[in-house]
């Protein structure tokens, strides 16, 4: 009897041990079945970027010349593609009226010139004989001493008249105002110029300094802070094989209203002469950060309809962290948040990930 109790006994606790057995290989079998979250510590690091923008050649120095008074061309002596130094005579013009108006100019001042002469000298004598007592009475001094201030202040007026006519002719030459190469020229031998009217629709010559260059770029509001005065960078055009070099000279410092971009202006050495101006060139700028900046995979970063947002683990559960981004390279991509140094956060994430959820690592 006490052997079938024996019996009984050890084939409950064979059953009981098999039945525990079989629980725990079925909750481990469910654990390996729950999917595991890759996750990452957060880190700072200084991205470097390149951005490629479409930008202009222009002239340093560029301008337009037009005729000052109405004149018909005389003499032409340059053409297009003509190098002109500075000062150089370009045009010489002829305005027969402009001539007239000079010799008349130099008449009345020669005129008053010899009637203030000879008012001066009257008065001079008038007072030197005044020191003799009683020979000369003191209203006719007086009056001698008006006519020759009357005749002093016309003979300036006649100075000031002869100066604004042969300004005025100055302008029927036309000089080149620094060194350059003639870019366009609209009129011919004869052709009426002006300041108004026809004559005045083109300029006569139009003056580049080519031997060195303005290269403008627009740069979008994003990228504005990452570019600096004294920045290198390179650019290419398309009728070159060649890679070219220019450094950041000047920054306007504001946006265009328009475009919500700045400009920004290199200066380009021409020495060979190869470059044009008005060529499109392709700008590759660095853009280089000066701090370090949180840095994850795109793939850390959701975008849905309540906005950008990382998914950070904390206490094994799901917390939401909005987020701006920045610059994009290959798979990364800069962010800007409330976030710390080595906050834990989802690799792959996805709106699939709630507030709240049990994260499994």
């Amino acid at each position: 009897m006490k052997t079938k109790i024996l019996q009984s006994s050890a084939l409950f606790f064979i059953a009981l041990f098999f039945l525990n057995s079989c629980n725990s290989k079925k909750e481990e079998t469910v654990a390996e079945l729950e999917p595991k979250t890759e996750t990452f510590l957060l880190t700072k690091e200084k991205l470097s970027t390149e951005l490629r923008l479409p930008a202009e050649l222009t002239g340093f120095q560029q301008v337009d010349l037009y005729a000052k008074v109405s004149s018909f061309v005389k003499l032409l002596k340059v053409d297009i593609g003509s190098k002109v130094k500075k000062g150089q005579l370009l045009m010489v013009l002829e305005a027969p009226e402009i001539s007239s108006q000079l010799a008349a100019a130099e008449s009345k001042l020669k005129s008053m010139e010899a009637i203030y002469a000879t008012s001066k000298s009257t008065y001079n004598r008038l007072y030197e004989t005044s020191k003799v007592e009683g020979t000369i009475s003191k209203n006719d001094l007086e009056m001698a001493s008006g006519k020759k201030n009357s005749d002093y202040a016309q003979y300036q007026a006649a100075i000031a008249a002869h100066k604004e006519v042969s300004i005025m002719r100055s302008y029927l030459e036309i000089h080149a105002p620094f060194d350059g190469v003639v870019a366009a020229r609209n009129v011919n031998l004869g052709a009426f110029v002006g300041p108004a009217g026809k004559g005045s629709d083109l300029p006569l010559l139009t003056i580049q300094q080519q031997n060195k260059l303005r290269l403008a770029v627009s740069v979008p509001e994003l990228y504005t802070g990452y570019l600096h005065n004294g920045d290198e960078m390179s650019f290419n055009v398309k009728s070159l094989p060649d890679t070219f070099k220019a450094t950041i000279q000047r920054m306007s410092g504001a946006l265009d209203l328009k475009l919500r971009s700045e400009r920004v202006e290199m200066d380009v050495h021409n020495t060979k002469g190869n470059l044009l101006p008005g060529m499109v060139a392709e700008v590759l700028l660095p853009l280089n950060a000066k701090d370090s900046t949180f840095v994850v995979p795109k793939s850390a970063l959701v975008s849905s309809a309540e906005g950008l947002f990382v998914i950070k683990v904390l206490n094994h559960k799901a917390t939401r962290i909005d987020v701006k981004k920045g610059r994009e390279i290959e798979d990364k991509i800069e962010i800007f948040g409330d976030l710390n140094r080595k906050d834990k956060l989802v690799k792959i994430a996805s709106e699939e990930i709630k507030e709240g959820d049990v994260i499994t690592e």
